[in-house]
């Protein structure tokens, strides 16, 4: 059994520095965690499940980055995640819509839109006063705004409704400023891309969407 010695020298391991971009040093965690979040949205912008075992290590990988960068809003994020990929897994595997059929790509009414949308605004001064007041995050408030709109795409991408590239393409170009700040810039680039793959994603499922509807 491993020790908690041997424990801690392995995760250090994973936050040597890998090389340095920017006068900032990329870490190894970093670097991999890089690779599995590029894969996981390849593999969601193509409906395929495979993204979700993908997003449950890269989750995992951040969660200690960011904890170790005090992205608490962020780093408590991956926990849920991780929960919500293992929820989303079995709905891209298992779930049915609202007609009984295999869950498919399809659209949120105008009113799920405002509930969404209003929970969203909600959660976020409430998750910032948490950060502010029960942790050492420099930037609360920053942290707050795309971790709680991060969740909501989390939950709209579960139940592939189109949507969640949208609220992800907002997450994703908010976070490469936050990031940008906290020195992360591999992060912060990967984020960019993501922005870019969000309008890809929405463009794809909008394609299959308009093809089911037109060949119904």
């Amino acid at each position: 059994m491993a020790t908690p010695e041997a424990a801690l020298a392995f995760a250090a391991s994973w936050l040597a520095p890998a090389f340095v971009l920017w006068g900032s040093p990329i870490t190894w965690l970093e670097l991999v965690a890089v690779v599995l979040s590029i894969a996981m949205v390849l593999c969601n912008l193509r409906v395929d499940p495979t993204g979700w075992p993908l997003a449950i290590v890269s989750s995992a990988l951040y969660g200690v980055l960011f904890a170790a960068n005090r992205l608490y809003g962020e780093a408590t994020l991956q926990l849920l995640f991780i929960a919500v990929a293992f929820w989303g897994w079995w709905q891209w595997l298992r779930g049915r819509g609202g007609n009984g059929e295999p869950l498919r790509v399809h659209r949120m009414s105008a009113r799920q839109i405002g509930w969404v949308g209003a929970l969203t605004l909600l959660a976020w001064p409430l998750l910032g006063l948490v950060l502010q007041h029960h942790t050492d995050s420099d930037v609360p408030y920053l942290d707050a705004l795309p971790t709680a709109g991060s969740v909501a795409g989390q939950f709209l991408l579960g139940r592939k409704l189109i949507e969640n590239w949208l609220v992800w393409l907002a997450v994703n170009v908010f976070s490469v400023g936050v990031f940008s700040y906290k020195g992360l810039w591999l992060t912060a680039l990967l984020y960019a891309l993501f922005a870019g793959l969000s309008v890809a994603g929405w463009r794809a499922w909008r394609a299959r969407l308009t093809a089911r509807e037109v060949g119904a």
